[in-house]
């Protein structure tokens, strides 16, 4: 590990690296990358790295184009994948004008939320624990124009390959629907992928609890990661992005994150775990309901207030909506409970250990930027906090089978990306707290996802509403 400019050149030296990679995250969660020479590489290199700003998703236009990278030292590590020794650094994003940080980079919107929690006295660390879900497929095609439209996945796994002549040798052990959670191999066919996914991830300091097959038929997974601080835990689900696509990659498959690939099988989550500590004490673990404390309880109704705007982050692509539909396991529920999955906030009865009080938000999902969702889950809570918000009674009912009553009383998630903007739009006042967020900011967000997937995705004809309507 390196925590210096000089370790870090020191480091490439005595590893005979060749290239330095800048990496850093667009505003939609994205790593990008520019690549130096070792020969151009020095203490000095640590001052900034410039780049056009105005080529990137969702960053500020070419009248203001020039922005500058600064690596942070403490993220320099070996690439897996690269055939040339290659030695790579996230960095933080600066304007060179104002030598402020960039009001839209991602990173430092979450270094500001960790700054915030501080600030309030409240607490001094932040612990988030994603658990990102994902497919694995063997063959990905779609195409769209103006006249024509179409989308094909496959894996061996798919429950639609049961009749498939797989050169003379189908062999049955395919995954029907729902059926995906925790088999045995030969149905599970990707146990020594996600091994090897594992151990690259350990080798890139990224602790590794458990991986197993998830529900979904064709290759969904999941591995969990040890969770973390805000900050580090959302460098680490940027690295782990990058190793699950790039070990698929390597063994001839391809790996997505896309919200929902399948229709009428489960999609992918990336429910958050999170809690809050002060002095090395956990200020969620208590004697209140389900064995947390009053403090939990009043970020869960902060969560709970703001969880229509929250969702414009934590699920925000118009494909999100595929998954977050009522009846199926994936939450729309906005209450909370304990053990219930069906409740949008859960309170996990694992264990009885102080430490292990947490709260679980099982709403977002694989597409959000890691950095603006736990940033938005902290000041929702803190909000909570502050404002003592009562989460009212938890649901202590199967909220799949509730009855029409039951469910009357419950409000729910927006049902499109639209209203989950809109709903951003009119409450985002507890974004704005401690200058995390700016204002500059939610409006560029909202005006970019409209633009560029709300109102696009709207326009396009589906080969469904041929289907539909082709011989009205």
């Amino acid at each position: 590990m390196t925590s210096t400019p000089k370790e870090v050149v020191k480091f490439a030296a005595d590893n005979g690296v060749k290239f330095i990679d800048f990496r850093f995250c667009d505003l939609l969660g994205t790593w990008q990358h520019t690549t130096r020479s070792i020969s151009d590489f020095d203490e000095d290199t640590f001052e900034g790295v410039g780049f056009d700003g105005s080529s990137i998703r969702g960053f500020q236009g070419i009248a203001a184009s020039d922005l500058l990278l600064i690596p942070d030292p403490t993220s320099a590590r070996l690439d897996p994948y690269t055939e040339v020794p290659t030695l790579y650094m996230i960095c933080d994003i600066y304007d060179p004008i104002t030598n402020e940080r960039y009001d839209r980079d991602p990173r430092g919107i979450a270094q500001k939320a960790e700054a915030y929690l501080k600030s309030t006295g409240i607490g001094d660390t932040a612990f988030m624990g994603p658990e990102p879900e994902f497919f694995i497929f063997d063959n990905v095609q779609y195409d769209v124009t103006n006249n024509s439209s179409f989308h094909v996945v496959d894996s061996g796994e798919g429950f639609w390959n049961t009749g498939r002549d797989e050169n003379g040798a189908n062999l049955g052990h395919k995954i029907r629907p729902k059926s995906g959670y925790f088999p045995l191999p030969p149905h599970d066919t990707l146990h020594d992928l996600r091994s090897e996914m594992v151990l690259v991830m350990e080798e890139l300091g990224i602790p590794v609890e458990v991986h197993h097959h998830e529900v979904g038929t064709a290759g969904q997974c999941e591995i969990d990661m040890r969770f973390d601080s805000l900050l580090a835990i959302a460098d680490k689900v940027q690295t782990y992005k990058y190793v699950v696509k790039n070990t698929a990659r390597k063994h001839g498959k391809v790996a997505t994150f896309m919200p929902k690939p399948i229709f009428a099988d489960n999609g992918s989550g990336m429910h958050v775990h999170q809690s809050i500590w002060k002095d090395g004490k956990n200020l969620f673990a208590g004697d209140a309901y389900a064995g947390i404390s009053q403090t939990a309880l009043w970020y869960i109704g902060g969560i709970l207030k703001h969880g229509s705007a929250l969702m414009a982050l934590a699920a925000p692509t118009v494909n999100s909506y595929r998954r977050l539909v009522p009846g199926y396991e994936a939450p729309v529920n906005l209450v909370y409970s304990a053990r219930n999955r069906s409740a949008a906030v859960r309170i996990p009865t694992y264990g009885g250990s102080e430490k292990a009080k947490r709260l679980e938000f099982r709403c977002p999902d694989t597409a959000a930027n890691p950095y603006l969702l736990f940033a938005a889950l902290l000041l929702a809570g803190l909000d909570g906090i502050k404002n003592k918000i009562d989460p009212g009674k938890p649901a202590e009912f199967d909220l799949f089978e509730a009855s029409a009553k039951e469910l009357a009383k419950i409000k729910t998630v927006p049902g499109s990306l639209r209203e989950v903007l809109m709903a951003l739009k009119a409450d985002h006042k507890f974004l704005l707290e401690g200058g995390v967020f700016t204002q500059s900011f939610i409006d560029n967000w909202i005006e970019y996802k409209i633009a560029n997937e709300v109102d696009p995705a709207n326009f396009r004809i589906t080969p469904y509403e041929f289907y539909l309507y082709f011989d009205v």
